[in-house]
């Protein structure tokens, strides 16, 4: 008797018996590289690409491993969208608006100006056109995107002089985040400074910077910019809800089973909620320590916010005639916030506005 009549004759229990089970192939291991645009020392930030291999590596029960460099390991923090893009290595866990040199539209799978906060931004990316059209622009350099955490709305920044007007940026050299609130701030008199995370404080030191922007209250205490700045300004306009991002190679991808991409989406998940939940508990704490150090904590006068609202709505408008990329999606992207400024204003904003007044 050959071996398929065997099995259709015996049914299972004798297949087993008989020792000749259909084989079973075991998925192959799979050893995957990723580069971070960040310091080890930032567990908020940088920790994100760690909760997310950890994540990978359990739910695949160790047959799929991501081993994560820091920003300068494997290749230089801005250079990391070009190694995965030409396979160097398998993802990066970075923020798109660091890359808007390449393309303005980079930006807007981050933050812009007076763009989404983090929830506004994460409803767009999983229930708007965000992340689906932010991936057709991917395309163009070989990879896909994977939500990769968020620091919610951040501060203004860390300033060694007092800022009162928009006249007081007229000259002034400042590290910012990307190459769009660059162009803004050039409009409103700065010189911007493009300046990784781990070399700010020494800038900021010796004074060559007058100001500097990270994030907020917990990684800025920790790479010490109080030191050497006193003033401490609010809100970070230009980063309402900015979102970190994975970015993966396509073909690597492609390579995967339907099994381990799915894990590779349920992770991103998780290390994505986990930042923002990681960064809204140890603020709080740090902003308090902060202020006990003697640091002044200011808000932007209505005349700087909208001052930057102007700029930043004429760099907007400048993009548009440049890059029909940025143009095809800021129009969704602006489209999507209406609503959602609309809606806010009903519920979380009031709700919001009402708690900061009362004493708990």
């Amino acid at each position: 008797m050959d071996r398929r009549s065997l099995i259709k004759n015996a049914g299972i229990a004798g297949v087993l018996a008989a020792g000749i089970a259909p084989a079973v192939h075991a998925q192959a291991a799979v050893r995957w590289r990723l580069a971070s645009s960040f310091p080890k020392s930032l567990d908020t930030i940088y920790g994100g690409a760690e909760v997310f291999a950890n994540a990978v590596k359990a739910m695949s029960g160790g047959k799929f491993e991501i081993s994560v460099h820091a920003g300068g390991e494997l290749m230089p923090p801005f250079g990391v969208v070009d190694g995965v893009q030409n396979g160097s290595v398998e993802l990066t866990h970075t923020v798109p608006y660091y890359f808007y040199g390449k393309n303005p539209a980079f930006a807007l799978g981050s933050a812009v100006p007076f763009g989404l906060n983090a929830r506004q931004m994460t409803a767009w990316m999983r229930h708007g056109n965000g992340r689906k059209l932010m991936n057709e622009f991917y395309a163009g350099y070989g990879m896909l995107s994977f939500a990769g955490g968020n620091t919610g709305t951040q501060m203004g920044g860390w300033f060694r002089k007092e800022i009162k007007s928009p006249a007081d940026f007229k000259g002034m050299k400042m590290r910012l985040g990307g190459g769009l609130i660059g162009e803004v701030m050039t409009k409103m008199g700065a010189v911007p400074q493009s300046i990784p995370g781990g070399e700010i404080y020494q800038s900021l030191e010796k004074g060559t910077i007058d100001a500097a922007e990270w994030v907020g209250p917990y990684d800025d205490q920790k790479l010490g910019f109080n030191k050497v700045a006193p003033f401490y300004y609010y809100p970070g306009w230009w980063e309402g809800g900015p979102e970190v991002d994975f970015f993966v190679n396509r073909k690597a991808y492609d390579a995967l089973s339907a099994e381990n991409k799915a894990i590779i989406d349920a992770a991103s998940a998780l290390a994505s909620t986990d930042m923002l939940a990681k960064y809204d508990a140890l603020n709080p704490t740090a902003l308090k320590q902060l202020v006990g150090a003697k640091t002044k904590v200011l808000p932007f006068s209505q005349a700087i916010l909208d001052a930057s609202f102007k700029a930043s709505m004429e760099v907007f408008a400048e993009n548009d005639a440049k890059s029909p990329e940025w143009k095809k999606i800021y129009a969704d992207m602006r489209a999507f916030q209406r609503d959602q400024v609309l809606w806010f204003r009903f519920a979380e904003a009031r709700y919001d506005q009402f708690m900061a007044s009362q004493k708990l």
